[in-house]
C-alpha cells in the first residue's frame, strides 16, 4: 500500500523522458521529480493529518524547491534517475545503513554535488500510501528524525555546506536539517523557560521582580508566539496555501478549522516530541536504526503497554517530568496567586504535557473503552513483573525492553556519556529546590539542610533493598514471614512520620512535597546508573538499579493511566472519540464497529 500507479497517468511516461533532452537551465536534468497523490487521507481523521500535510511536500513544497530554490533533492520513489549519469558518478545508494538511514536524500545530495540538475513536474503523479496509524506514524517520524540527525554528523551536508552559494545553502538547511533544529530549539525554548521559572519561584527572586509588568507583559508575548509554532499552526501554513490552490481558498480555511475541531492541533504537538525526541538523541549519541512502519490499513486498538513501550522515553517521561515543574510552580510561585497570570504563562505548556501523554489514546481506536482499559491494565502489570531471559522478546518482558531501549548508551562515545550525565543533573534541582521550602528547616537557608535531606533518599533505598531481599528469600515459601517484614517497614515508617509531626516544624504538607523532589531525584540517579553501566553492571549496586528503575516505570504507567482510566469510565468520550477519528467514515456511511472488531460484513 506504499506505491500505487495509474494507467492514465503511465501513458505519460514517454513525455516525462523526453524531458531529459530538455535543458532546464545551463544542464539537462539527471532526476526527474514527479508529484505525488496521498490516497489513505479518507481512512480516519489521523490519516487526514498525516496526508494534508504530506500532499503540501510532495506538491508545491518540491516545485518551489526545484524552481526557483534549485535544490530539490531525491526523497522518495517517484523519481526517475538518469541511470548512466549515475552509475559513472559513484551510483545511487550509499555503504553505511547508520549514518544514510535516509538513503534516498543521499541520492539527492551525491546529484547536486557532483553537478547534476534536479527537476520537478506536475503533469503527471503516482499513487502514495502515508501511515495511518499513530504508532505507524510516529515510527515513520523517528527514522526521519533520526536520519536528519546523522545527515548532520555527514561529510555531505558538510561539503554542500561549503559549496553552495549563501541563498542556496540556506535553502538546504532550512528545508532538510534546519528543520529538525528548528524543532529542537522550540523544546529546549519551553524547557529553559520552565526551569527558569522554576528556580526564580523556589530562590524568591520571581517575588522581588513581581512588580515589573513590563517585563511579565514581554514574556507572555514571546510565550505566544512560540505557542502558534507548538499548536502547528506554521507547520500547517504550506498545507493552506496547497488546498487553497487546489480547492479555493475557503475550502482550505473550512479545512482547517474542521482539523482543529478533530484535535489536530495534539497530533502536530506530538509529532513534535517525537521529531525533537530522535533528532536530539542521534546528534548526542548517534546509533539511528531503520524502523519498520509496515503502513498497513491499521485501525485497530493498540495495548496500553505497547504504547507505553514507543513512547515511555520520548514523550511521557518528558511530559510527566514538566507536568511536576507545573505543579511545584503553581505551589511555590506568589505569581501564581494570581490565576490569570498563572494561566497566561503556563497555558502552552500544559497543552504540551496533555499532547504529549494523552494523544496516543485520544488518537487510538477504542482508547477509551472501560473494558479494553481494565484488560491493558493487567497486561501492563504483567509485562512489568515478567523477567527477562535469553529468548524473551521486547513484548514479553519489561526487563529485555528496558535494556534494548538503553542501547545507544554502550555505543555512544566519551562526549556522548559526558553530556548525558550534564543533562541528568537537572533531576537533583527538585531536591535543592524543594528542601528549602519545607516547614521543618524553619528557613534555614544553610548547604547542610542539603546534604541532610540525602539521609531520606539513602533510607528509601534502604527500605527498598530490604523488601526486595524479603521477598526474593521468603515470599515463595516462607510467606507469613515476608508479610510480617512488610507490616515492620510499615509500622517503623509511620512512627518516623509521626515523631516528626509531633516534636518538630515538619508538615502533612511536607510529606507531598518531599515525594515531589525526591522522586525525580530517585530517576537522575537511575539514567546516571545507566550511563555508567560498564562499571556497575558487576557489582551488587546493578540489581537495585534495575529494581528501581522497573518501580518508576511502573509508577510512570500508572501516572499515564490514570487520566485515561477516569476518561475511560466517564460516560459519553468513547463515542466522541470514535467520531472525532472517524468522521469521514461515518460521513460515507461506513460501519466503524465492523473495522474496528475486524468482521466481514455478511
Amino acid at each position: 500500500m506504499n506505491q500505487d500507479n495509474y494507467f492514465e497517468e503511465a501513458l505519460k511516461m514517454r513525455n516525462l523522458l523526453e524531458e531529459f533532452k530538455k535543458f532546464y537551465g545551463i544542464r539537462r536534468p539527471t532526476i526527474l521529480g514527479v508529484r505525488e497523490n496521498v490516497f489513505t487521507g479518507s481512512v480516519s481523521s489521523l490519516a487526514w493529518f498525516m496526508s494534508a500535510q504530506e500532499t503540501s511536500f510532495v506538491t508545491l513544497g518540491q516545485r518551489v524547491l526545484a524552481n526557483p530554490l534549485k535544490v530539490r533533492m531525491h526523497y522518495g520513489h517517484p523519481d526517475v534517475f538518469d541511470r548512466f549519469w549515475f552509475l559513472t558518478r559513484g551510483g545511487i545508494s550509499k555503504a553505511s545503513k547508520v549514518i544514510n538511514i535516509s538513503e534516498d536524500i543521499f541520492a539527492g545530495f551525491n546529484c547536486t554535488l557532483r553537478g547534476g540538475n534536479v527537476t520537478h513536474h506536475e503533469y503527471i503523479q503516482v499513487g502514495k500510501g502515508r501511515d495511518v496509524g499513530l504508532n505507524q506514524i510516529a515510527m515513520f517520524e523517528a527514522k526521519v528524525a533520526s536520519g536528519n540527525g546523522e545527515q548532520v554528523l555527514s561529510r555531505d551536508i558538510y561539503r554542500l555546506g561549503h559549496r553552495l552559494d549563501f541563498f542556496r545553502m540556506l535553502s538546504v538547511f532550512f528545508t532538510t536539517i534546519g528543520f529538525y533544529f528548528n524543532l529542537l530549539i522550540v523544546v529546549l525554548t519551553v524547557y529553559t523557560f520552565l526551569w527558569g521559572r522554576f528556580y526564580l519561584a523556589l530562590s524568591g527572586i520571581e517575588e522581588g521582580a513581581m512588580n515589573d509588568s513590563d517585563s511579565n507583559k514581554a514574556l507572555v508575548a514571546i510565550l505566544n508566539q512560540q505557542f502558534a509554532i507548538q499548536l502547528g499552526l506554521f507547520t500547517a501554513l504550506p498545507m493552506i496555501v496547497e488546498n487553497s490552490l487546489e480547492h479555493g481558498f475557503l475550502q482550505a480555511v473550512w479545512d482547517f478549522i474542521t482539523m482543529q475541531l478533530q484535535l489536530a492541533s495534539f497530533f502536530y504537538t506530538f509529532s513534535l516530541g517525537t521529531q525533537t525526541h530522535y533528532f536530539g538523541r542521534t546528534i548526542l549519541h548517534g546509533g539511528a536504526r531503520y524502523r519498520a512502519t509496515g503502513r498497513g490499513f491499521v485501525v485497530g486498538h493498540k495495548s496500553f503497554a505497547e504504547n507505553y513501550r514507543l513512547y515511555a522515553r520520548s514523550h511521557f517521561v518528558k511530559g510527566i517530568e514538566l507536568g511536576v515543574i507545573l505543579v511545584v510552580y503553581a505551589s511555590q510561585s506568589p505569581m501564581a496567586k494570581d490565576t490569570f497570570v498563572y494561566i497566561a504563562l503556563t497555558i502552552s505548556s500544559w497543552f504540551l504535557v496533555v499532547s504529549w501523554i494523552m494523544s496516543p489514546f485520544i488518537f487510538n481506536p477504542s482508547g477509551f473503552d472501560w473494558l479494553k482499559t481494565v484488560y491493558d491494565y493487567d497486561d501492563f502489570m504483567k509485562w512489568i513483573w515478567n523477567g527477562g531471559g535469553m529468548f524473551t522478546k521486547v513484548d514479553q518482558s519489561w526487563e529485555t525492553w528496558w535494556y534494548e531501549e538503553q542501547a545507544y548508551l554502550r555505543t555512544t562515545g566519551l562526549w556522548g556519556k559526558l553530556l548525558e550525565i550534564i543533562l541528568d543533573l537537572r533531576f537533583f534541582l527538585f531536591q535543592y529546590g524543594v528542601v528549602y521550602q519545607l516547614k521543618i528547616t524553619r528557613g534555614n537557608t544553610s548547604i547542610a539542610v542539603y546534604l541532610l535531606s540525602w539521609i531520606y533518599m539513602v533510607v528509601a533505598v534502604a527500605i527498598h533493598v530490604i523488601m526486595g531481599y524479603a521477598r526474593d528469600k521468603y515470599a515463595a515459601k516462607k510467606y507469613n514471614k515476608y508479610r510480617l517484614i512488610q507490616l515492620l517497614v510499615i509500622v517503623v515508617v509511620l512512627l518516623v512520620i509521626i515523631i516528626l509531626l509531633e516534636v518538630t516544624h515538619f508538615e502533612f504538607l511536607d510529606l507531598v512535597k518531599s515525594l515531589l523532589a525526591f522522586v525525580p531525584t530517585g530517576w537522575g540517579l537511575i539514567s546516571i546508573a545507566l550511563v555508567l553501566r560498564p562499571f556497575l553492571e558487576s557489582t551488587v549496586v546493578w540489581d537495585t538499579v534495575v529494581s528501581l528503575a522497573r518501580l518508576y516505570d511502573m509508577l510512570f504507567g500508572i501516572i499515564v493511566m490514570a487520566p485515561v482510566a477516569l476518561l475511560s469510565w466517564l460516560p459519553g468520550f468513547q463515542e466522541m472519540q470514535i467520531r472525532i477519528l472517524f468522521n469521514e467514515a461515518f460521513s460515507r456511511g461506513l460501519q466503524v464497529s465492523r473495522i474496528l472488531t475486524g468482521k466481514k460484513s455478511s
